[in-house]
């Protein structure tokens, strides 16, 4: 504590004073106005980077400007500065001359360069040229210049390729004069490069419509058949995509110019991802118009809202993801675009939080299946039929004919008693014999109860009868049984039959109901009086099984 008294006083003095006050703020300015790395201005901070300079430079046949991509020292006189831009002329030629380049999306976009390979940690292979007839690689190192970590064509790439250029006549070293030049490239070439890939797709895509013809004639129903609707939905765009891998071999080895090849089998990326997307939405549609089909023939309706969800969640996926694929492409850093939408994704998360969780809701209840369209429940105290789950409620058609809407969020966290799902109908009502019976008109009445309930083959097997209490006003006979059917109205005529039948052998029989009565004893000149209420026939039912 003494030490840091002791520090403390030191510090506010040396701030009080003038001098101690500006070496202070000093040291702070120094801190603050800290340079930062600057970007290398030729981009070759990646392999990927590093390759697209390379090739725009050699695309506007500046020469000075590609030699920069090379290991070379600073060019210090005129001689070395010619004889960089003859090496940068010499590996232009072996490139149009069938040397190859990896695709842009397969080059590495890391600067540190890919680090799966058997090579160094500060080398990396990015093509081939062709030397005395046989592949060198086309190595990338990774060095110092200035400030910065770089890529450049390695020395021994350039040896190869000044080995190479003595052997090349002069005039290959020199484009052709006499043909149109379009984005760096002869006219021929890029001609040459889209007639392959209009020819490939063109065969591609018409051996698919015949495979799609010959199977219409085979099915007997192709709107109905799954396997048909998939191949009609995946061939075309399957199509696509195996002509982009024929092209990708096939072009990168015609001698053409490296910059239209290059150029094309990037964004023959594009076309590929395109295809990737057209195969993916044409098959959610496929896949989900054959669910929905199956789900309305069952009277599932709610899961046909569900499945139109999923559908447009799915492509709304495929289009985002492939946005940001095509971006990718074409240079753009997805990167703070992705923490944008990341940053806002959470605001509209906490601001719908009542919509998601009517939505995870939703598909809580379809899964979960407690209940479906038509059938007669009671959720708290909203008792009627349902009419229709939706998206994000459920709408309960009450006895009243009002309808009641009810959010699928909070559905899912209530009690729902379906009676719909009913397997059979309780029948246990109470039949009070009357007072003054005898015991043996009593017996008499639990036998014919027993006997009626025999005779009735709609009760399931364990059915009873028995006295079951004798209470201040009757004797009565309780009844357990089940009515075996599913059907409401059905159980409604089948109850009414049993209780008909009860009554009528009690009374042709003898056997009087209770009734609810009331004695009044009073006197009038020495002689007592009764009145009794009139009677009352009571049967009466239980609340539940016993």
């Amino acid at each position: 504590m003494r030490l840091s008294l002791s520090f403390l006083v030191a510090l506010l003095i040396a701030l009080a004073s003038p001098l101690g006050h500006a070496a202070f703020f000093a040291k702070q300015d120094a801190a603050s106005a800290a340079p930062a790395v600057q970007p290398d201005p030729l981009g070759r901070e990646t392999p990927r980077s590093m390759v697209s300079g390379l090739i725009e430079a050699l695309a506007a046949l500046d020469y000075d400007r590609a030699a920069l991509y090379f290991d070379l020292p600073a060019a210090s006189s005129n001689r070395q500065r010619m004889n960089a831009i003859s090496q940068a002329r010499a590996f232009h030629a072996l490139l149009d001359g069938g040397g190859t380049i990896k695709p842009f999306a397969a080059l590495s976009n890391d600067a540190t360069g890919t680090l799966e390979d058997d090579l160094p940690m500060e080398q990396e292979a990015i093509g081939e040229i062709t030397v005395k007839g046989k592949p060198v690689p086309i190595l990338l190192v990774r060095g110092q210049d200035g400030n910065l970590q770089v890529w450049r064509v390695s020395k021994e790439t350039l040896a190869q390729v000044a080995a190479a250029s003595q052997r090349m006549p002069a005039e290959q070293q020199e484009p052709s004069k006499n043909e149109i030049v379009v984005g760096g490239a002869p006219l021929t070439d890029w001609g040459i490069l889209l007639g392959l890939g209009i020819l490939i797709f063109g065969g591609l895509w018409m051996l698919s419509a015949l495979i799609v013809a010959g199977m219409r004639r085979v099915v007997a129903d192709p709107a109905a058949s799954s396997i048909y609707r998939s191949v009609e939905a995946g061939l075309p765009p399957v199509s696509l995509l195996v002509a982009v891998g024929i092209f990708y071999n096939w072009a990168d080895s015609l001698p053409v110019s490296i910059v239209a090849r290059q150029t094309l089998l990037r964004y023959a990326g594009i076309v590929a991802v395109i295809a990737v997307v057209w195969f993916g939405l044409r098959l959610v549609d496929a896949i989900t118009d054959v669910a929905t089909t199956r789900m309305q023939r069952a009277g599932r309706r709610q899961i046909v809202s569900v499945i139109t969800l999923v559908r447009r969640t799915v492509k709304v996926l495929l289009l985002l993801f492939s946005g940001i694929g095509i971006l990718d492409t074409f240079g753009i850093d997805v990167t703070t675009g992705i923490a944008a939408l990341g940053i806002g994704g959470i605001a509209l998360a906490l601001g719908a939080q009542k919509t998601v969780e009517n939505l995870v809701g939703s598909v809580t209840v379809i899964a979960d299946r407690p209940m479906q369209v038509g059938d007669f429940i009671k959720v708290g105290d909203v008792i009627g039929t349902v009419e229709d789950v939706g998206i994000r409620s459920t709408r309960i058609r009450t006895g009243e004919r009002t309808v009641v809407t009810i959010p699928n969020g909070d559905l899912s966290a209530r009690q729902i008693e379906n009676f719909a799902d009913r397997d059979r109908f309780l029948f246990n009502p109470v039949i009070a014999v009357a007072y003054g019976t005898p015991s043996a008109k009593l017996k008499e009445a639990i036998s014919i109860v027993q006997q009626v309930l025999a005779e009735e083959k709609h009760l399931a097997e364990g059915a009873r009868a028995r006295l079951g209490n004798i209470s201040d006003r009757s004797f009565n006979i309780e009844v357990f049984a089940y009515i075996d059917v599913r059907e409401f109205d059905t159980q409604v005529v089948i109850r009414e039959a049993l209780l008909l039948a009860i009554y009528e052998r009690l009374e042709a029989a003898g056997i009087s109901l209770a009734f609810p009565s009331q004695t009044i004893v009073f006197t009038h000149g020495g002689q007592e009086q009764v009145a009794a209420a009139r009677p009352v026939v009571n049967l009466r039912k239980a609340e539940g099984p016993r």
